[in-house]
């Protein structure tokens, strides 16, 4: 059963932007923190951003003034804007949810295990 599922991915120019989204299925009440990840040909998953409901996020040096993270609880969604797009951001980007009761400090969110679903990846390519 897909918990979470991701769309936007797409091959875009440099310069361009993209959203990407991550809808939650009926079974899960709430998304409580978010983190977006991604994986780039030949390098590991890296995190990219992440951020705790109604808190203030956290960004990857490489995305800072580029990217922002949002959730959107009423739609169960949530959203990476990623503006400026560069060469180097394509990678297959994955979005993470934490669903638990009371969520995680934004501290814990760097940890892979912290989170309860996953979304299949949405591949993201920025090319001339």
């Amino acid at each position: 059963q897909v918990q979470l599922v991701e769309s936007g991915g797409g091959l875009v120019q440099p310069g361009g932007s993209l959203r990407l989204s991550c809808a939650a299925s009926r079974s899960i009440f709430s998304i409580n923190d978010m983190g977006w990840y991604r994986r780039a040909p030949g390098k590991e998953r890296e995190l990219v951003t992440r951020i705790t409901n109604g808190g203030v996020p956290t960004y990857a040096d490489s995305v800072k003034g580029r990217f922002t993270i949002s959730i959107d609880n009423g739609k169960k969604t949530g959203y990476l804007q990623m503006n400026r797009l560069k060469p180097e951001d394509t990678a297959i980007h994955y979005c993470a949810a934490d669903t638990s009761k009371w969520g995680s400090p934004l501290s814990a969110l760097v940890r892979e295990d912290v989170y309860d679903y996953w979304g299949q990846g949405a591949q993201v390519t920025v090319s001339s």
